[in-house]
């Protein structure tokens, strides 16, 4: 199964599988739409980006469990800017934030396509999973391209339902690297 989420008796947890804090569990809440990405989908998209991530600044537009942003901390990102639209979901991550002692790492409460509206800051690597039954891929990216939100070598993570719509592109984005996990595909783009 590409995507789970791992229950205790006190809720649900991800594991950062890599980098300092490997092995730390942390807590998230249920919310619609909420998927963390698999440890073994994890661990190939950081094998993917090992090159580029130490320094690196890194945005995590959906960020949910948090579980992509505080992975690329752990491993060594400069500053990692976790995007959460629901409030209960936003506070867990602050709360996992200041647990992990994480002073790289900012939470932000807000609606992603309306934050990219804002005056941009480039980042080098940016994490797009969004819920799948929202289909927001296309217009992210778009607004991702053209506002000024990517670095001079980017890396763009995508994930999407294998039985949805494909994310439609720009046309300067190239293709690094793409698998398929169960009913997820997912892949690496730079421009």
């Amino acid at each position: 199964m590409a995507k789970q989420r791992h229950r205790t008796g006190q809720g649900n947890q991800v594991r950062i599988i890599g980098g300092e804090h490997r092995g730390r569990r942390l807590e998230f809440p249920d919310s619609p739409g909420l998927r963390p990405t698999a440890d073994r989908t994890r661990e190939t998209l950081f094998n993917w980006l090992q090159m580029q991530l130490p320094g690196a600044r890194c945005l995590d537009l959906f960020a949910g469990s948090g579980a992509l942003g505080f992975e690329a901390a752990s491993r060594g990102a400069g500053q990692v800017t976790l995007l959460e639209q629901d409030s209960r979901v936003a506070a867990q991550l602050e709360a996992n934030r200041a647990l992990l002692g994480m002073a790289s790492v900012a939470v932000r409460q807000a609606d992603a396509i309306k934050w990219l509206d804002q005056p941009p800051e480039p980042f080098d690597i940016i994490f797009l999973d969004p819920p799948f039954a929202d289909h927001l891929l296309t217009d992210c990216c778009r607004k991702l391209d053209q506002g000024g939100w990517l670095g001079l070598d980017p890396r763009i993570y995508l994930e999407w339902d294998l039985h949805g719509p494909t994310p439609e592109l720009p046309p300067r984005w190239v293709n690094l690297k793409e698998k398929k996990a169960g009913q997820v595909a997912y892949a690496l783009y730079t421009r």
